[in-house]
């Protein structure tokens, strides 16, 4: 007995250990980056008030077991510049303190690429990362880790009461033409991330701050529903819209901000290769909606074309390189190109500009008598135009008595419009960066053609001169769209941009840089709430720009502690570990994890048992 009670003393000073880590026990000074979750999922609650709350409180406690002379990261979404070094505890809970819920959102993968960084320039043995986070399906890219090895991971994930979220996830318009007086249709997709269907959920529609088209919607559990909003305008301009739900807890996501401009009049410039074609003076100069110009091929203003929304190329039999330069550039900035040949055409002028923009080009001339047979009923310029009519073979379509025919390019973007009954085009769209292109495969001229006599003539190019207005993006992303382009104006003087938002109080000056007349507006992660943001020069507002929160953070969906081990094992994360953060003590757990379960204590227990047992058997054999 008394044998075994000095072999229980010794192996006690030993301070053996059962290893519950995979990584080995280090003494020496520590480097712990801990990554606290806080984005807007995180306002969810759990069972000790907000997960974001939890997570703090947790990540204190770590702080707190280990040593004072360890070293500390702190890391949230917002990467800031201070979060991105190593500093001692008490400055670390010092910081934890300040942290807030912030609408930047970042994946697994990317969060433990900055913390091996930071950690790596410290040289420590053995480093330690923790990542304590709902973690959402969205952003726990497991699979994409490349952490080192020698680098511990713990994963601490916190769960929700209730994992449900209504939210409206974008906004489109069903026709890109807005008119004043006119019915415009927004379509609205709405989704219901719960296990539950909602009843007549009221939809708010808000246009410059006045309330349009209230309306309700019942979404089924775990569905999506396409509402449709109706309204009219009467005043051209830039237009701040607003949709909104009221859905609790989560509500980052119950308001949707879009802007989109009506334009007062639109700039179109005939560019004629010999007299003003009579027809399109009709269409276009004796509306007020349009500003429309003629001009000779020879005495082009090639300045005006960063005004003009549209240009048409009239009968130029050539194309000089200047003026195709000038085109190119007008097109892939985002203007429309009509283009009509002339009646006896240098193809190799044309060609060289239409396939530099990616067109089919011009080739030879066919004198044979053809009919048009198929409108493109499904493209947006004859969208809306046959409504309430049922088209049939029999229909009276222009007849075509000489075209050009087009060389085939298989890369191109064609949409054709009007197609021949020989299955070649008459009059096809061309896609360009920005930019469109119409490309006749007949000048205006009766020789050639009855088109312009016929009643689909005026519908055709009065719909493309109305879809030649360039439109904005109806909203940006924060976190993902840093910049945006504007090429309607050219600063002059003092002047400079500010980029404002007063719900907010938000004024500021962005950096901004000129290539090619456009200006490219950079926002360098300035703006950190959902709104609409007006671009303005000394006073005067000259562009609207929405912005919204990342819909990643919508899907509440995340893994549990289980399916995030099962998550390491299938992707072969063999230094992560995952600590259950609804356990009373989270030192406990990671006093295991990093020595081990101590064994010492048992050693004196034994040690005194046969102390005790040698003291009974002393007695009892006497």
């Amino acid at each position: 007995m008394r044998i075994l009670a000095i072999c229980a003393l010794v192996f006690a000073f030993a301070q053996p250990y059962i290893p519950v880590s995979k990584s080995a026990i280090v003494e020496s000074e520590r480097a712990v980056s801990v990554y606290v979750d806080n984005s807007f999922s995180m306002e969810a609650v759990g069972k000790n008030g907000t997960l974001l709350e939890q997570a703090k409180n947790k990540a204190a406690e770590i702080a707190k077991a280990y040593k004072p002379s360890d070293k500390f990261q702190l890391l949230t979404n917002d990467f800031e510049a201070r979060h991105q070094r190593l500093m001692n505890r008490e400055e670390f809970l010092q910081q934890l303190d300040e942290v807030k819920v912030s609408p930047a959102s970042r994946n697994v993968s990317e969060i433990l690429s900055r913390q091996q960084e930071t950690i790596n320039s410290a040289h420590a043995k053995k480093p330690v990362a923790f990542i304590l986070s709902d973690f959402q399906k969205t952003m726990a890219d497991v699979d994409k880790i490349k952490a080192d090895t020698a680098l511990s991971i713990r994963f601490v994930p916190f769960e929700s009461q209730k994992a449900a979220n209504v939210f409206i996830d974008s906004c489109w318009f069903s026709s890109p033409v807005h008119k004043v007086n006119e019915t415009i249709h927004l379509l609205a997709r709405i989704k219901n991330l719960s296990d539950e269907s909602v009843e007549n959920m009221p939809v708010k529609l808000l246009i410059n701050g006045t309330q349009k088209s209230p309306g309700s919607v019942t979404i089924p559990a775990n569905g999506t529903v396409i509402d449709t909003l109706s309204f009219t305008l009467t005043e051209t301009g830039w237009q701040d819209g607003e949709i909104s739900v009221a859905d609790h807890p989560i509500t980052f996501d119950d308001n949707y901000f879009f802007s989109f401009e009506i334009a007062a009049q639109l700039n179109i410039l005939c560019i004629n290769g010999g007299n003003e074609n009579v027809y399109l003076n009709a269409l276009y100069g004796k509306d007020s909606a349009f500003v429309y110009r003629n001009s000779s091929e020879k005495q082009i203003d090639y300045s005006s074309f960063n005004t003009d929304q549209l240009i048409i190329l009239n009968e130029l039999n050539s194309i000089s390189s200047g003026l195709a330069q000038e085109l190119i550039k007008y097109v892939r900035k985002g203007g429309s190109l009509i283009v009509f040949p002339g009646q006896d055409i240098n193809a190799s002028s044309y060609n060289d500009m239409l396939q530099s923009l990616g067109c089919n080009g011009y080739g030879s001339l066919q004198t044979s008598s053809i009919k048009v047979s198929k409108i493109n009923l499904d493209d947006d310029v004859y969208k809306e135009v046959f409504t309430g009519f049922k088209l049939n073979e029999n229909l009276d379509l222009p007849v075509v008595s000489k075209h050009y025919a087009f060389t085939k390019n298989t890369k191109t973007t064609e949409q054709p419009l009007l197609t021949l009954e020989n299955k070649e085009s008459f009059l096809s769209k061309y896609s360009v960066d920005k930019g469109k292109v119409y490309v006749s495969a007949v000048p205006l001229n009766k020789e050639f053609s009855n088109f312009v006599q016929h009643a689909i003539f005026v519908p055709t190019f009065f719909k493309i001169a109305l879809l030649s207005v360039t439109n904005n993006r109806l909203s940006y992303t924060i976190g993902k769209d840093e910049s945006f382009d504007y090429d309607k104006m050219q600063l002059t003087g003092d002047n400079v941009f500010h980029l404002v938002n007063k719900d907010l109080s938000f004024d500021v000056i962005p950096e901004h840089r000129m290539m090619n007349n456009v200006y490219s507006i950079f926002i360098h992660n300035q703006i950190k709430g959902a709104g609409n943001y007006h671009l303005t020069t000394d006073g005067k507002i000259l562009a609207t720009y929405s912005f919204n929160y990342d819909r990643k953070e919508s899907d509440l969906r995340c893994y549990n502690a289980g399916e995030l081990e099962d998550l390491a094992k299938e992707y072969h994360v063999n230094n992560a570990e995952i600590i259950k953060a609804d356990l009373p003590s989270m030192s406990k757990q990671l006093a295991q994890l990093e020595s081990g379960i101590q064994l010492w204590k048992y050693c004196i227990i034994f040690a005194l048992i046969f102390f005790a047992a040698e003291e009974l058997l002393l007695r009892l054999w006497r």
